[in-house]
């Protein structure tokens, strides 16, 4: 009973078989099927390798969301030298509500404003790839996972003395609310006042103003090795004692999530002017360098993606199978062709019996008198 049962079972899975074996001796090998099946095997080796370097790739995905985080403090990253000494300058924030941010987080460090060949290299190359990133806006996915490999050359203490440096770089961070504000650096230290602040700049020559000033990095939320900032490389040089430089800056916070970094930061936008101040012709302001940023309240979440393991092999699938199946057609199609064009085509090998000769089927007949008894 077993024995029935089992063979039943195979007889049946034999049934379902939809892939049915062929006899070797009804399959007939030709010089032509062998060159087709080469070109084919060959082209299912190239896409299947282009393929799985698709697969290994991965691309940014970019999606909004409104930021509800309002409670948060949002750090500013300053690395600023200024063709002025550092006792003649000072930098602070005032935001929105007028509230003075303490600065004690910057350093001033007295330095020369011309950078050594190595750093300058280091700064032709960044402003290179900010070039770039201008016209080609797909590069910034690139940036996004890893820019640029290395640090920046550290920049080495000059050996001569500290009367003789006539630049000061202002490095370091500070932590302010997330409103709008201004980041200024400007003649004198800034001092806290009931109305606000004020610098002390009474003390200062106004033959000394001289703010042309390199950015050489500027960015908002926690640094990320490797990005780039759209400021980062600006250098300005200024034509008269009375120059003021603007930039107005729109961030927008970021959420990065990559294979190699998961943080939270800000990316920007900015736009500058530069003007002369003149107060004889009734001009307004102050000679510094302005930076004034506001916060976006939507939030970009920047996600990388890969492709799925069972994509790629559906992919797979298609293209070898795609491949065989219409190498074949058209191996069919051009013999059929070939057939026409040579005149080798007998039409009447084709046809049915219902259209053969009357004659050919008399022939065939038996004769009338063997039905006779």
């Amino acid at each position: 009973m077993r024995r029935l049962t089992k063979k039943k079972a195979l007889t049946l899975m034999k049934e379902l078989d939809a892939f049915p074996k062929v006899p070797e001796s009804y399959v007939e090998s030709t010089t032509s099927g062998g060159t087709v099946s080469l070109i084919a095997f060959t082209f299912m080796a190239v896409l299947a390798l282009l393929e799985f370097f698709v697969y290994r790739h991965t691309w940014m995905k970019y999606e909004y969301e409104v930021d509800r985080d309002f409670s948060s403090k949002l750090r500013i990253n300053v690395d600023i030298t200024v063709a002025m000494r550092c006792q003649y300058i000072g930098a602070d924030v005032l935001d929105l509500a007028e509230t003075m941010v303490a600065s004690d987080g910057l350093q001033y460090e007295p330095v020369n404003f011309e950078l050594p060949p190595q750093q300058r290299i280091w700064h032709m190359t960044l402003l290179h790839i900010q070039e770039r990133l201008r016209v080609e806006h797909a590069l910034q996915d690139v940036i996004f996972k890893a820019a640029i490999k290395g640090a920046p050359p550290a920049q080495t203490k000059s050996e001569d003395s500290t009367a003789s440096l006539s630049a000061c770089r202002i490095h370091g961070h500070l932590y302010v609310n997330k409103v709008a504000g201004n980041f200024h650096i400007t003649v004198g230290k800034s001092i806290p006042h009931p109305r606000g602040h004020a610098h002390l700049a009474a003390l200062v020559s106004h033959d000394s103003y001289n703010f042309s000033h390199r950015i050489d990095h500027l960015s908002f939320g926690e640094p990320l090795p490797g990005m780039i900032s759209p400021l980062d490389g600006t250098e300005k040089i200024a034509i008269d004692s009375n120059h003021m430089f603007q930039y107005f800056i729109t961030i927008v916070p970021t959420k990065l999530n990559t294979y190699k970094v998961s943080a939270d930061t800000h990316q920007y936008s900015v736009t500058e002017r530069e003007r002369v101040i003149n107060h004889a012709a009734g001009s307004h302001g102050v000679s510094g360098i302005f930076m004034k940023y506001d916060i976006s309240s939507l939030m970009v979440k920047v996600t990388e993606q890969h492709m799925p393991l069972w994509q790629f092999l559906v992919r797979l699938c298609g293209i070898i199978g795609g491949i065989f199946s219409t190498t074949g057609m058209i191996h069919g199609l051009v013999g059929f062709l070939v057939d026409v064009v040579c005149c080798r085509f007998q039409m009447g090998i084709y046809k049915p019996k219902d259209d053969l000769p009357a004659q050919e089927n008399s022939e065939t007949q038996l004769p009338a008198e063997n039905y006779t008894e």
